[in-house]
């Protein structure tokens, strides 16, 4: 797999079948959800579920969303969680508001990745702190369903600002640029292509599923296209030529930023 991940597939702890099949469905990355998709009645269930499933290697990174940290069902995830679970690769931490809660968490669960998602206003007015909480915090992103419920927003442009600010504290603190929260409409692709497309140019790298249908739209919008490619090769060739800043035949500049960004187009070009 790709370094860099392009599609987090989430899938029900209290349904092993719908895990295996988003285990076999080429995701990236398989997210096993104990917190929203779990009725609090299977809460037990899917927690012993997730649990024996991770004592065996996967075929792909599985994460876990864990439940809110402020309640007791998430200290029974935990609790479930720790140990040789050679399946686990990450932990995915909704709902923080504070990087003590990062720190808490990295505490009591020696040496697995965490993932901080950040779901209301006050989560994204502390975004960087909670980005450089802690030297095992992977990534950051957004959970926009709870976010555009705080925040009382009535179209999808509302919340480019908070967008914004979660990408730029990711950078800041040098963790990978965030994966785009999910399209909540699994038949809308057309409409997720549109919104991947602004997502990639507001700077996200990659997105978040519920359902594998939107795994190829996902992955079409954020692979770079040839046009792409071949800008970035002419801009690397230009820069390995001659040190400093410089013209191209066509009347473009190439200093150092430029170098940079055509690396980052090039990143997830392993994939093609």
């Amino acid at each position: 797999m790709t370094t860099h991940p392009l599609t987090w597939l989430y899938a029900p702890g209290d349904r092993p079948q719908v895990v295996a099949k988003a285990l076999a469905s080429g995701a990236d990355v398989v997210v096993v959800d104990l917190e929203d998709a779990v009725a609090p009645d299977r809460k037990e269930y899917a927690r012993a579920a997730t649990a024996e499933l991770l004592t065996a290697p996967q075929p792909v990174p599985v994460h876990v969303r864990v439940n809110a940290l402020d309640g007791a069902e998430a200290a029974a995830d935990l609790a479930a969680l720790t140990g040789p679970l050679p399946g686990l690769s990450g932990l995915r931490l909704p709902k923080v508001t504070s990087p003590e809660q990062v720190t808490r968490v990295a505490g009591a669960v020696a040496g697995t990745p965490l993932y901080a998602l950040l779901e209301s206003a006050l989560g994204v007015e502390r975004a960087y702190p909670i980005a450089a909480a802690h030297p095992r915090l992977c990534g950051i992103a957004l959970g926009e369903a709870d976010l555009r419920a705080d925040l009382g927003v009535g179209t999808d442009t509302g919340l480019d600002w908070s967008r914004s600010r979660v990408i730029v504290a990711a950078r800041a603190a040098g963790l990978p640029p965030p994966a785009q929260s999910v399209h909540p409409d699994t038949r809308d692709l057309a409409g997720l292509a549109a919104s991947c497309a602004h997502g990639r140019a507001l700077g996200f790298l990659g997105r978040a599923a519920i359902h594998p249908r939107q795994l190829p739209v996902i992955e079409r919008a954020y692979l770079p296209t040839a046009a792409e490619l071949d800008e970035a090769e002419t801009v690397l060739k230009a820069a390995a030529r001659e040190a400093g800043a410089q013209a191209l035949p066509d009347g473009r500049f190439v200093d150092a930023a430029v170098v940079a960004a055509a690396w980052r187009t090039l990143a997830p070009a392993d994939r093609r």
